[in-house]
């Protein structure tokens, strides 16, 4: 694993009803796309990154779920989201990482920047794309 050298806090979002001492684990499906089962449990040290996964996730959802942020602790080691930090912003600008162990939960944040209806609407017709099947990576 890479040494991320970055001290956090940490922060999760989600769409779930989390408690202090919940644990996040890897095994269950993706937010962005069900059919995928994840093999980690991804974070970032930006509170606010964290706000967007939670507003996506709640976007897909489509059920009216509501967008949370947690502080969080990794249990294991972790290491930089490839995903992110390879392919789209090398050296990790976004801070983002990924854990095979368990995340667990401190607490939930309130203080967050929630998107702007603008900005939600952007992402709504983003993810539309995506899920018809357009091709797309929920960051370009």
């Amino acid at each position: 694993m890479v040494d991320p050298l970055d001290p956090g806090p940490f922060f999760h979002g989600t769409t779930a009803d989390l408690q202090p001492g919940d644990l996040l684990t890897a095994g269950h499906r993706s937010n962005y796309r069900p059919e995928v089962v994840m093999n980690h449990v991804y974070f970032t040290a930006l509170v606010d990154g964290a706000g967007l996964a939670a507003e996506i996730a709640a976007e897909l959802s489509g059920d009216g779920a509501t967008p949370r942020v947690y502080a969080v602790e990794p249990t294991g080691a972790f290491e930089n989201d490839p995903n992110v930090t390879d392919k789209k912003f090398p050296g990790n600008p976004t801070r983002s990482f990924r854990s095979a162990s368990s995340l667990r939960v401190l607490d939930e944040v309130a203080d967050w920047n929630r998107l702007a209806p603008d900005a939600r609407a952007a992402w709504r017709e983003r993810l539309a794309v995506i899920r018809a099947g357009g091709g797309g990576e929920i960051l370009n």
